[in-house]
């Protein structure tokens, strides 16, 4: 197991610096009452007093749920600035402006949620001097499981480098609530979602992937096509160089 409280001391030392730099007075996040947002959520407001959690629930009752009262149960315990906006209505408004314009696909209709919130986190990081942080992990980025220009983007990401594996471990050694620790993730795209059902594969198995540990032949199948197919997730914006 990692030395998770030199990782607090120096995740927490990072932190600082990218609001010293930039001359920011606060951080926002996304708390969407997942493991990864409440250990952003814990390591930014151990860096800074004036760190805000905002909970943007889109459409999924899961949002209005579960989901919600395990993010006000990390705030409450981690004492951290918490604010509620409510993005259904915003996302059927932009569904009614793209009717007759194109057919959406499926995950183009669900990749609107993620791309609205960090519309959210920048209008107040814009208003407030806040950075705003990111909270994806190693295991995610590594198949690409996440949502470009949504989750995706961020000012700076304090855990980045963890895999799911290690984000469970920090959360133990910090403890936080045993209901964001137990429960199935789900990044709430859609009623009755969950990661590793729509992925097909494992968190456990991803981790094992990446650390060089044997993984079955059909995980590792789907595992090799994820990262083939998310390539593009990964890389720089193309610019044109005469």
């Amino acid at each position: 197991m990692r030395d998770y409280k030199a990782e607090f001391e120096g995740r927490v030392a990072f932190i600082r610096e990218r609001l010293a730099e930039s001359h920011c007075t606060g951080i926002v996040f996304g708390n969407s009452g997942g493991k990864d947002s409440a250990l952003v959520g814990i390591l930014c407001k151990a860096a800074c007093e004036n760190t805000l959690g905002v909970i943007m629930p889109c459409s999924s009752a899961r949002n209005y749920g579960m989901d919600r009262d395990d993010g006000l149960e990390v705030a409450e315990r981690f004492n951290i600035e918490t604010r509620t906006v409510d993005l259904t209505p915003v996302r059927a408004a932009e569904l009614a402006a793209l009717e007759g314009v194109t057919e959406l696909t499926d995950m183009a209709v669900a990749n609107i949620a993620p791309r609205l919130r960090m519309v959210t986190l920048y209008a107040i990081a814009h208003a407030e001097n806040r950075l705003v942080a990111g909270t994806g992990n190693a295991s995610e980025a590594y198949v690409g499981y996440f949502t470009k220009w949504g989750d995706g983007a961020h000012d700076f990401n304090p855990i980045s480098d963890l895999s799911v594996t290690e984000i469970y471990e920090f959360l133990e050694y910090l403890h936080a609530p045993r209901s964001v620790i137990e429960k199935a993730p789900s990044a709430g795209l859609f009623e009755g979602q969950t990661d590793e059902a729509e992925m097909g594969v494992s968190y456990a198995a991803i981790d094992d992937y990446i650390a060089g540990r044997p993984v079955g032949d059909r995980e590792r199948a789907v595992i090799e096509r994820m990262h083939r197919a998310s390539e593009h997730k990964r890389q720089p914006i193309a610019k044109y160089r005469p």
